[in-house]
């Protein structure tokens, strides 16, 4: 046995037969406890956490079926074997239908029950495995601050869970502001590298003549002003994830060494002569048109191949304008200073008639702004920035039109194929199809 014995309790008032058996598998390596009641059995379960029950279901007073419907109602239950006579078999299925994951006639050979045993608890291991999964990717996305109650990016969330699996790059289109690092977190979050580190690098905001550096590290005497060994990104990255926003400000020269990255899983530092390895899942995020900038020659046709394979398409604030009250309860929220105070009606159709042409860090400034300087503890429409109150607007055009028009324009640029458009708005192509059926377009 491991380090950590599978813990067995059996539940059965036949005492020679439960001593015998609590004897032979406590010498076959189990940690065994018995019990001769199905009241103690749900008194032992309630205290202490068990890997496997071995149930008899005829005991006095209360038969091993409450134990069963009791251990239902737990988070982890022990996965139960059914120890039966012959006479009994068809006892032992109808508690297989409340949840058992076996049973056994008696007299049984103990090496069957041992591989019982064992393929019971490795369930019970991937249950709890997959309840630990699931908790943490739902506390990791409450903890991200993604709110949203729009249907485009509720489906991407949902893509986000299925590209974090893979190692394959993902390639997120957004606008400047529209929350694309908060994707790419949740990306990584929901990865199981969400224990390595995550890395983001600005490819826009670093100098040319430095971005090389930072990202491939260099040896000590590489070049001037390199007086000691630096280690770069992708280094540090190592096992978890690299998120290079704005990679189409990447140069030119660069793309072709991190595209070698990406196949090869090897670089050699500047200045250095010895191969490193790393393992690193990239996401990239643009708010450049890739495509074109690749046609126009800006960005290399081999690379953008290679990270556009899964991409995320965020769509902009002003297409998602019932994510607006919900951005500013949050913002309220989050910052205690500003909770006594709220938003006129009349304040609330300026924002939400505006297009926001900075997405939500422009809601946010703008937010963070009005309440700090505004006096009163109502925040009116005077109290607004001037393109808020004058103009800039998008009044009169309905959320439904709003949607219709992206989906078009993303469709338009994926030639018309609806697999590719589904894929870069980040929803399934069912329904992709159905939105456009509701639009009254076949073709």
């Amino acid at each position: 046995m491991k380090n950590s014995p599978v813990r067995i309790l059996i539940a059965d008032d036949e005492k020679n037969f439960r001593e015998v058996l609590m004897a032979t598998l406590s010498d076959e390596g189990f940690d065994v406890t018995g019990t001769d009641s199905a009241i103690k059995a749900k008194d032992l379960l309630e205290k202490e956490e068990y890997d496997v029950l071995l149930l008899d279901l005829n005991m006095p007073e209360v038969g091993g079926m409450e134990v069963l419907k009791k251990i239902k109602t737990f988070e982890i239950p022990p996965e139960v074997v059914i120890l039966t006579g012959v006479g009994i078999v068809s006892t032992a299925v109808e508690a297989m239908k409340l949840g058992a994951y076996d049973y056994l006639t008696k007299p049984f050979k103990i090496e069957e029950l041992k591989a019982v045993i064992e393929k019971a608890h490795e369930k019970k291991k991937l249950r709890t495995e997959n309840l630990l999964l699931k908790t943490q990717i739902k506390r990791q996305f409450r903890q991200k601050n993604i709110i949203t109650k729009n249907t485009l990016m509720t489906e991407i969330l949902e893509t986000v869970k299925k590209v974090a699996i893979p190692d394959s790059p993902v390639l997120i289109y957004g606008e400047s502001g529209v929350g694309k690092e908060l994707i790419a977190r949740a990306i990584h979050d929901a990865s199981e590298r969400a224990e390595k580190p995550y890395i983001p690098i600005n490819c826009g905001a670093i100098p040319e003549n430095i971005i090389e550096s930072e990202l491939f590290g260099h040896e000590k005497g590489s070049f001037t002003g390199a007086y000691e060994k630096k280690l770069g990104l992708l280094e540090i990255a190592d096992g978890g994830t690299l998120f290079l926003d704005e990679i189409g400000d990447l140069p030119l020269q660069l793309q072709i060494k991190l595209l070698r990255v990406i196949e090869t899983k090897s670089f050699f530092r500047v200045g250095g002569t010895r191969e490193m390895k790393v393992d690193v899942k990239f996401v990239f995020a643009t708010n450049k048109d890739i495509k074109t900038e690749t046609e126009e020659g800006r960005f290399r046709h081999d690379l953008y191949y290679r990270i556009s394979a899964l991409t995320i398409h965020i769509p902009p604030l002003r297409e998602r304008k019932e994510d607006i009250p919900l951005l500013i309860a949050h913002f309220r929220e989050n910052n205690p200073a500003f909770k006594h105070k709220k938003f006129s009606k009349d304040a609330l159709d300026a924002i939400s008639e505006y297009s926001w042409p900075g997405n939500v860090r422009e809601l946010q400034n703008v937010l963070h702004r009005t309440l700090l300087l505004s006096k009163a503890d109502t925040i009116t429409r005077e109290d607004l920035p001037a393109d808020l109150k004058t103009g800039n607007r998008a009044s009169g055009i309905r959320l439904e039109d709003i949607e219709k028009n992206h989906i078009l324009k993303i469709l338009r640029e994926a030639g018309g194929q609806r697999g590719r458009a589904a894929e870069i708005l980040g929803i399934d192509p069912k329904t992709l199809y159905r939105k456009l059926m509701g639009y009254g377009i076949k073709e």
